[in-house]
């Protein structure tokens, strides 16, 4: 293994949401960040969205996030203005040449075309290159014990967290745990961010059956993973 950042991970576009809930297909985005990190993790751009969900924002997500109803209703833009906003901003940092980094890709960017259709927002049949450090992580380090919580793996790669569960910071850990594990595994992951995209969705899936298989066998026989990446 080797610890230069290969040139694939020197430019990211870092995203991440804060929602009202779990279900990609009826939560809504509370606030959400876009942020470009350079090669030695540094911000060099960021794009943070506060938004009016429209919908109570339940208690439970409040506890996570910290935004209140008040604060969302008082300090919010619209979520048809800023889904639109974010989309925008996604499409044009791919349009740049960055790919985007996301942790589980497929919770962030299923809500994100969850909402856009919603608003009627214009989304891409396809989004790539996507860049997963959970996918990357697991397939990589594949037999280490422990929780694969963005908070727990970027412990694990000396990579500190300001507020976990603030968009922001969540966005900008996720991209600097990619670079840790983008120069760690430098000679063994290809220098093509098409073939490590199309990697990930093989990845994935894989991920996905073993732990059904576990799920099933351990737990409950009608289990059912979802492989599908990075949209679901």
């Amino acid at each position: 293994m080797t610890e230069t950042l290969p040139l694939w991970a020197t430019d990211l576009a870092v995203f991440d949401t804060e929602t009202t809930g779990v279900d990609t297909a009826h939560a809504r985005i509370v606030s959400a960040s876009i942020a470009l990190l350079g090669a030695g993790g540094e911000v060099s751009e960021r794009y943070d969205w506060l938004l009016d969900p429209g919908v109570e924002i339940p208690a439970a997500a409040v506890q996570v996030h910290g935004i209140s109803n008040e604060i969302a209703r008082t300090s919010g833009i619209a979520a048809s203005v800023g889904v639109r906003q974010i989309v925008d901003q996604l499409m044009e940092m791919i349009e740049r040449g960055f790919p985007v980094v996301a942790y589980n890709a497929p919770f962030d960017l299923t809500l994100l075309a969850a909402e856009a259709a919603r608003h009627g927002v214009p989304w891409p049949a396809d989004i790539s290159p996507v860049l997963d450090p959970l996918i990357l992580d697991k397939q990589l380090d594949r037999y280490r014990k422990g929780k694969r919580t963005l908070e727990a793996v970027a412990a694990h790669h000396g990579v500190e967290i300001g507020n976990a569960h603030d968009a922001g910071d969540d966005a900008i850990a996720a991209g600097r745990v990619l670079q840790r594990i983008a120069a760690k595994y430098a000679d063994v992951v290809p220098e093509e961010l098409d073939e490590i995209h199309r990697l990930q969705v093989e990845w994935a899936a894989a991920q996905a059956a073993s732990f059904q298989e576990y799920m099933r066998r351990a737990r409950n026989p009608s289990f059912v993973a979802d492989g599908r990446w990075p949209i679901r």
